[in-house]
């Protein structure tokens, strides 16, 4: 089992920047075929987003059960979006000791995925706390960018056409998105 600090660290600055970047991308190869895992550095995501959301995430799990509960899974159908309570989740058919939040893309209901009933396709359900809805939005818009600077990075390790990936799968991406306590 590797620990922590055996996880390559990878620098992808220049895979941000839109270079060509193929040492970037031999590194990312590598760590893929010898560990499964890597460190990402150089990704770009704002520090001050990262750490808005933390402080809106921890606001959110102060709020009492009946307030969370007001945007809790059930509400939002097959979108699998909104607040599950301690023990809802299960590992092996066990109650996790967590509570967690999901959220996703935001579509409107007039999407056609959304009309369709698409599985993990919808709203999200949001707490009313001033600055979340905007903070989640651009973050997730942040992530999702970077994994496709990833995506990119693992083609042209594969000795793809850098856009291989997105071009071929992951235009569109469904996006789940997790914050547990």
């Amino acid at each position: 089992m590797l620990s922590p600090s055996q996880l390559p660290v990878i620098d992808i600055s220049r895979l941000v920047a839109g270079e060509p970047a193929a040492s970037v991308a031999r590194e990312i190869g590598n760590a893929c075929r010898q560990q499964g895992f890597f460190y990402v550095v150089g990704h770009g995501v704002d520090t001050e987003l990262q750490e808005q959301l933390e402080h809106l995430s921890r606001e959110f799990f102060q709020l009492d059960l009946e307030a969370k509960m007001a945007i809790r899974m059930e509400l939002s159908g097959r979108a699998w979006r909104g607040y599950f309570p301690v023990g809802d989740e299960l590992t092996s058919d066990v109650p996790d000791a967590k509570e967690g939040i999901y959220f996703g893309s935001e579509l409107p209901v007039e999407h056609p995925k959304v009309a369709a009933q698409t599985p993990l396709h919808g709203c999200n359900l949001l707490p009313e706390i001033a600055g979340f809805r905007e903070t989640l939005l651009e973050y997730l818009d942040a992530m999702t960018k970077l994994g496709h600077t990833l995506m990119r990075g693992v083609a042209v390790s594969l000795g793809l056409d850098s856009h291989y990936f997105r071009t071929n799968y992951t235009e569109d991406p469904t996006i789940l998105f997790r914050i547990f306590h």
